[in-house]
């Protein structure tokens, strides 16, 4: 009974933790496409502020900040401090989970991680005696749908109940998901006991998924929502995050894990800084739950954000592996210095 009691635990906050990250990268995707993504050719001769803008594309949650600088890098807009600099403050999509479980945190790492981004960024740009950006040897291209967005309409009154007469299967899976995770969070069977502002906050998040289902058009709700979003998204994250929780309950509950990980926090310390290596969103999962669990510091909680980059450096290492041994081996040298620094203040 306890197992089931803990499993349903597990379950509960999963499902709450996934839809709302799912909503965020509705709300990033959206913003992108409205957009379109254009870039002036004048930032490749404005060092420092592509390594500000490259800081700030990385903080925004999920991977499309670092998607958008390696693409730069590659065609020559950006140098490599600022491809560092966007490494260093990605989390990738483990960044919509942590604003979804600890907020205030989540903005205090970002605001620390964007520090020691461009605190790393400049000093790479100054050691560098060209000042010049290494480029790989060809330009990449990777699934941006430059062309599409450009033609995409988000919001469309004239077409929404012409659509809605013709639902396509798509569009009825997103739908019938959207309300059933707002009917669940209504009855309070997910979510929070009381209406505090996360309850709130979740269902006007779920609202807002349920308006842009049902007034976007094929095009956006397919490519953007469906392929890109529920398809590349949906299961992972929340596979990782149930399975994370779900493993964290049991041990806390037959184990005295807290105290076994105070005592080796150093080891911990290094997992994180080696897992982080991983192009993946996913494992660095499990030092979030942690961390929001009480069970590690907050130092190893940074150390981790800095190192992972999710799939931001997938598109790198198709391009230039020697750029990619390079990016990670100086944010895992920054991780460690910066966790062991933390280890030894106590914070």
């Amino acid at each position: 009974m306890e197992i089931t009691n803990l499993t349903l635990r597990a379950l509960n906050q999963a499902v709450i933790i996934t839809g709302f990250v799912l909503v965020m990268m509705l709300v990033i995707e959206y913003i992108n496409v409205q957009s379109k993504n254009r870039w002036n050719q004048s930032l490749a001769k404005r060092p420092v502020l592509q390594i500000l803008l490259s800081a700030f594309l990385g903080v925004t949650p999920g991977c499309l900040g670092a998607y958008t600088v390696v693409s730069l890098y590659t065609h020559r807009l950006m140098n490599f401090a600022a491809l560092v600099t966007v490494m260093i403050a990605t989390s990738g999509d483990e960044a919509f989970v942590m604003f979804s479980m600890m907020p205030d945190t989540a903005i205090k790492l970002n605001i620390i991680i964007f520090i020691i981004a461009v605190a790393t960024g400049v000093i790479l740009w100054l050691l560098s005696s060209k000042r010049q950006p290494n480029f790989p040897i060809k330009e990449m291209h990777f699934d941006y749908h430059h062309n599409e967005q450009e033609n995409c309409v988000c919001f469309d009154s004239h077409k929404i109940l012409p659509q809605l007469k013709n639902l396509s299967f798509s569009r009825f899976l997103l739908l019938l998901g959207t309300f059933s995770f707002i009917f669940f969070l209504i009855v309070g069977k997910i979510g929070s006991a009381d209406w505090d502002w996360k309850r709130w906050l979740f269902l006007s998040g779920g609202l807002f998924f349920a308006f842009v289902s049902l007034t976007s058009p094929d095009h956006f709700l397919e490519k953007h929502i469906w392929k890109h979003i529920i398809k590349k998204h949906l299961l992972r994250i929340f596979l990782w995050t149930f399975g994370t929780l779900l493993v964290l309950h049991l041990f806390e509950h037959y184990f005295d894990l807290e105290t076994w990980i105070q005592n080796n926090t150093v080891w911990i310390l290094l997992i994180a800084v080696l897992i982080g290596i991983i192009p993946e969103s996913g494992p660095h999962l499990i030092f979030v739950t942690m961390f929001a669990s009480g069970l590690i510091p907050f130092s190893v909680l940074l150390a981790s954000s800095v190192v992972q980059d999710g799939h931001g450096m997938l598109p790198l290492l198709a391009e230039s592996k020697k750029d990619f041994v390079k990016v990670k081996l100086i944010n895992m040298a920054v991780g460690l210095l910066v966790g062991l620094s933390g280890n030894l203040f106590n914070f």
